[in-house]
């Protein structure tokens, strides 16, 4: 991959200006006060957030909705989705001008620089897109992402760098990346006019993994900001194993191979997975559950002609 350096030279320079943060609320009123508190004590001032409410029961809109001008809240009558109700979020930063757009998860926690170093650092590198250093928010001084690498040859499957290990300065420099995981992402709004949006068929998982693989395909570069910090309360909405997560990780997961592989590459990848769950299966004395999910991911890739949104 190219030098930070060499990149500098052949990007157009970004100047620093409105920040468009899309972030989805689902029942979101446990976590949106650490967050809030984090928007506000922020040192870089020129950014609107854009709130998706998937039909929260919980009066998450309205703590948005209380925050003042600095905040749109866009409410839905059903849950569409994390990639549905991102997208809508990013379509409104475009359309209201924004340079930037910042894919924010809310059940995470930052420092008043945290906006100003990824800014600057996207702008001196003249990166296409920048990520932060990501902790567990529980274990403050554990990684949980330095960014990703993607494994071609396991289906493009990601590998979030130094996961669950002390912060011991071992990624202290600018990198670049394969891959940024979808709690945090700031973007160039040129990246959506190159590649199109977050591809709605997949929900919820996967998604960003999915738009990590098309951002290397059309040669756009992600760098990695150890400056900008972030604490993440992993599984905090969705349950850490809970059904929902089990369900949508598995299907959506056969659908990435599907798409990004070829077919014989799938089909391979396809029968060791479903090699797997048969011998849990045998082990647990009963079916696997994920036998079923996984052929319904494969088959929705097949059926869907996969048409990623567009601005």
């Amino acid at each position: 991959m190219d030098s930070i350096e060499d990149l500098s030279a052949a990007r157009l320079p970004l100047v620093p200006g409105k920040i468009g943060i899309a972030t989805v609320l689902f029942n979101s009123s446990g976590v949106l006060p650490d967050f809030l508190r984090s928007l506000e004590a922020q040192t870089y001032k020129n950014f609107v957030v854009y709130a998706v409410d998937n039909a929260s029961t919980d009066g998450s809109a309205s703590l948005c909705r209380g925050q003042g001008e600095g905040f749109v809240v866009l409410e839905k009558n059903v849950n569409t989705g994390f990639a549905h109700g991102t997208n809508d979020g990013i379509r409104n930063a475009l359309r209201d001008g924004c340079q930037t757009v910042l894919i924010l998860n809310n059940d995470v926690v930052f420092g008043p620089e945290f906006l100003a170093n990824l800014v600057d650092a996207l702008a001196r590198s003249h990166a296409d897109m920048a990520a932060p250093m990501t902790y567990y928010h529980d274990r403050p001084d554990v990684i949980w992402a330095a960014g990703g690498r993607l494994q071609p040859f396991a289906g493009y499957r990601p590998v979030h760098r130094g996961m669950d290990k002390k912060d011991m300065g071992q990624f202290a420099a600018e990198s670049w990346i394969d891959f940024a995981p979808g709690s945090c992402i700031l973007a160039r709004r040129e990246v959506f006019s190159r590649i199109g949006l977050l591809d709605e068929t997949f929900f919820t998982y996967w998604e960003d993994t999915d738009f990590a693989v098309r951002a290397l395909r059309a040669g756009l570069h992600t760098l990695f900001v150890p400056s900008a910090k972030l604490w993440h309360k992993v599984s905090s909405l969705a349950g850490h194993r809970s059904p929902f997560q089990r369900y949508y990780a598995v299907r959506n997961h056969a659908l990435y191979i599907r798409k990004h592989c070829s077919a014989l590459h799938a089909r391979i990848l396809s029968a060791i997975y479903l090699l797997c769950y048969r011998f849990a299966g045998l082990r647990n004395g009963e079916k696997d559950p994920r036998i079923e999910v996984w052929k319904e991911g494969f088959t929705l890739a097949e059926l869907s002609a996969r048409q990623v949104p567009r601005p």
